[in-house]
């Protein structure tokens, strides 16, 4: 009997990445004039971060990256996307430049040069200079003008190393999660009205961000938003749980997406936070609802979502107790998620390009042994979230690339070196990396330009 190939290629042209960011895994946090961020002090407060791990070593990527570019294109990875950490550029957030911060990232982008691997940079992923904390953070316009400055800066100074820009990362994480619920850095637990204050600054930034790249960012520059955007998956693929899922998605998305692309917030948003809504100035959404090039998803779970009864527009269903999760007490497993975020973006807004900038699942116990980590349970979430996205294209809907999180296990915020999230295992005592099966299986994946 012929053997059978389950035949899913990728269009020739789909970018296969992974992706990390500067908190978590450079390590150096007081190296070289680095300024001290929000996730450096929040860190050392009692009771906020698993075992009061710090990010001062982390995978210590500062001095290591040309080591991990080396692991990096072994695997046959060529685009990696990562972040800048800002306080390393203006350790104060707004006030002298550091030429030292400038001059590593330098080292950084001609070593992946060297090793043939694209980046994809984000200007900021949760690391707020400290100083600009002390100034109100995202509750303050100050932070908008630094924000300004600082992509400006860099924008400037790597357009020649640097084609592929996103704004911000997880605008929900830093401002909701941050400002409102307290969980992650600064932890601040403030009214709503306030942390829809922080919204506003954070869609401000991300204008400034597509300013900067527009102005400074040489030929051929494109860039993006990335969002953690709100997912649901109709529980029947049936016209009444599809219309009910597009519903919950509009609302759940309103004051980030939706404002985006309306160039002002839904009137169903301003009605729901009433009193409660940002302050606007004249020529905010001029800002904020600049053109984009693509858009990036961080997509991990979904909410499942079916007709409302007695005239709700929808019905969204707890999990049973047993459904399946990571070790991420959040990451319910629902690879359709995928899909249908990819859809419902491409249907409901027009998106005409899209990326998967993060998916992966976080587990604690991944042992190396007799040098191998055998994570069967990632190289599942891994083929089962590829294969929806593979549906998606199919479908019609401009998916054009896919980053895995995470290239190494790293600081993991609140749950410090708890949990690992690598297709690569760090050990934090020696820093020794080791490539688990994942990640074995996802070069084939990249090599092979299918699902394997």
């Amino acid at each position: 009997m012929t053997a059978l190939t389950y035949s899913s290629p990728f269009p020739a042209d789909f970018v296969f990445g992974v992706a990390a960011a500067a908190p978590q895994i450079e390590g150096a946090a007081f190296a070289d004039g680095k300024g001290e961020s929000i996730w450096d002090r929040f860190c050392r407060q009692p009771g906020k971060v698993h075992d009061g791990d710090t990010l001062d070593i982390a995978c210590d990527h500062y001095h290591r990256f040309d080591e991990d570019f080396a692991l990096m294109a072994s695997l046959g990875v060529k685009n990696y996307r990562l972040s800048l950490a800002w306080p390393r550029i203006y350790p104060s957030g707004n006030g002298e430049l550091n030429q030292a911060g400038l001059d590593f990232y330098r080292r950084l982008f001609a070593s992946m040069k060297k090793h043939g691997i694209t980046p994809w940079v984000t200007l900021f992923h949760w690391d707020l200079p400290q100083a600009l904390e002390d100034r109100g953070g995202w509750t303050s316009r100050v932070t908008v003008d630094a924000f300004a400055r600082y992509a400006d800066t860099v924008v400037k100074a790597f357009a020649g190393d640097v084609k592929h820009w996103i704004t911000m990362n997880e605008i929900r994480c830093f401002t909701q999660l941050a400002y409102g619920y307290g969980t992650k850095a600064p932890g601040r637990k403030e009214s709503p009205a306030i942390v829809n204050q922080t919204f506003h600054h954070a869609l401000l930034c991300h204008g400034h961000g597509v300013r900067a790249v527009r102005e400074f960012g040489g030929a051929g520059a494109v860039v993006g938003l990335t969002d953690n955007c709100d997912v649901c998956i109709p529980v029947t693929e049936t016209p009444a749980d599809i219309a009910a899922a597009q519903a919950w998605f509009l609302e759940k998305n309103a004051h980030v997406l939706g404002a985006m692309h309306a160039g002002r917030y839904p009137e169903s948003y301003l009605a729901r936070v009433g009193a409660d809504a940002p302050e606007v100035l004249p020529g905010d959404f001029d800002l904020i609802s600049l053109p984009t090039d693509h858009l990036g998803l961080n997509i991990y779970t979904g909410t499942y979502v079916r007709a409302g009864g007695n005239g709700a527009a929808w019905e969204a269903l707890p999990l049973p107790a047993h459904y399946p999760k990571a070790d991420s007490p959040w990451l319910h497993i629902a690879p359709q998620s995928i899909y249908w975020a990819t859809r419902f973006c491409a249907e409901l807004y027009g998106h005409q390009s899209l990326y998967i900038t993060e998916n992966g699942c976080g587990y604690n116990d991944e042992p190396v042994v007799n040098g191998e980590v055998l994570d069967l349970h990632r190289r599942d979430f891994l083929r089962n979230h590829l294969r929806e996205a593979h549906r998606a294209i199919a479908d019609g809907v401009p998916l054009h690339g896919y980053f895995l999180w995470s290239f190494i296990d790293n600081y993991e915020w609140e749950d410090g070196y708890q949990r690992r999230f690598g297709i690569v295992h760090c050990d934090y005592d020696t820093l020794v990396r080791t490539p688990k099966l994942s990640a074995r299986y996802y070069a084939e994946v990249i090599c092979e330009h299918r699902i394997v």
